[in-house]
């Protein structure tokens, strides 16, 4: 298998300044840096603005005074330790506390600190509380990222979840397709345990976090390919980033090449409101039209696209922004409301549900499931 060198420091990037490195050291005290040989070749380090540099690379304004550790509230979703269980028929389980890439625009900043008591390396109390819950037919492996795991390890949690007659999709959430590739298509035994439990009748789904063209390169073809060969369906989701993919051409283009590469446009979303993250932050209305500018651009499979924004109350899928208003729908939602149609006012401003006007009506913190 081809050696991936990672880095941790960066005092080990030799293409940053001596000036920038320690410009950037604050931020690396606070936030975690890591990234890779391979993905840092995809920088064009002569480009300041270079947005795969922008992904991996810290910025000055990751110390701005903006958001919360936990945007979404996953801390209230908790049932287990490491299991999470939001909506009726999903559980989500974290199950690594490393990412291999860790991106500028994290929105579990705050599982890379400290204080990270929130994460649980061992699956077993969700597995168990899974299993005790015939409602839940879908199940979400995350972290960190998923695939940083072992194949052993990976393979101990997904044989005992195909133990549970009731969970009949798995899903991976994971950046290596991009970010480490090699990873996939060289891992044969991944790949046999892949297309031993994703079957016709339980697929395995793997949900790619692809942020920009420019990331799909021949080795990440490679990957994608390798994961259709062993019976794995890829979707892809990323949030709209300022600097990063905010262009309706670059948009497009990202849609046309994952639809060229058997990859399923799953969802665009909106950048949380994390501590870290101001330098990423698009208003709503900015976001709608850039995203209807390049479905405009591409195929129907590019347009099965949804725009929504991971909210505390549920997953908020943005219909139309026009003439100062939001039209939305919960197409997940936490209360039960589900297809639940909403009109706010949207000020110019607005970059998330609790700046819209009127949103207080839908935040039912005493309402029970």
């Amino acid at each position: 298998m081809k050696k991936v060198k990672f880095y941790t420091n960066l005092n080990q990037v030799e293409q940053l300044s001596q000036e920038t490195k320690e410009t950037l050291q604050p931020i690396t005290d606070k936030y975690v840096f890591r990234a890779n040989d391979y993905y840092l070749n995809l920088i064009d380090w002569e480009d300041p603005n270079d947005p795969i540099r922008k992904i991996i690379i810290p910025n000055i304004n990751e110390l701005n005074e903006y958001g919360d550790w936990d945007a979404s509230d996953e801390a209230k979703n908790y049932v287990v330790p490491g299991c999470q269980h939001k909506y009726t028929t999903t559980a989500l389980l974290v199950v690594s506390e490393v990412c291999g890439a860790y991106c500028r625009f994290c929105f579990r900043k705050r599982l890379f600190n400290n204080d990270v008591e929130e994460v649980q390396i061992n699956p077993q109390p969700g597995i168990d509380y899974i299993r005790e819950h015939p409602e839940i037919n879908n199940v979400l492996l995350t972290g960190g990222d998923s695939l940083m795991l072992s194949t052993k390890r990976l393979e101990n949690i997904i044989s005992q979840l195909r133990e549970i007659d009731h969970v009949k999709i798995i899903r991976l959430g994971s950046k290596l397709p991009v970010f480490n590739p090699m990873r996939i298509y060289e891992d044969e035994k991944l790949l046999e345990m892949f297309k031993k439990y994703s079957t016709p009748e339980k697929r395995i789904y793997l949900m790619a976090h692809v942020n920009h063209p420019r990331e799909i390169t021949e080795e990440a073809r490679k990957a994608f390919e390798a994961l259709h060969n062993a019976g794995v369906i890829v979707m892809n989701q990323t949030p709209i980033l300022k600097g990063i993919n905010d262009d309706p051409d670059v948009l497009a283009e990202l849609l046309d090449k994952l639809s060229w590469a058997g990859v399923h446009p799953y969802y665009f979303f909106i950048n949380r409101p994390v501590a870290g993250n101001y330098d990423f932050v698009l208003p709503l209305k900015d976001v709608y039209e850039i995203v209807e500018a390049a479905k405009a651009k591409t195929s129907g499979l590019g347009k099965r696209v949804r725009l929504a924004m991971s909210h505390k109350t549920g997953k908020i899928e943005i219909l139309a922004i026009k003439d100062g208003k939001a039209y939305l729908k919960y197409h997940q939602a936490k209360y039960g409301n589900y297809g639940e149609f909403m009109v706010l006012d949207c000020p110019d401003d607005a970059a998330w549900f609790d700046d819209l006007i009127g949103y207080e009506e839908y935040v039912k913190e005493t309402v029970e499931v």
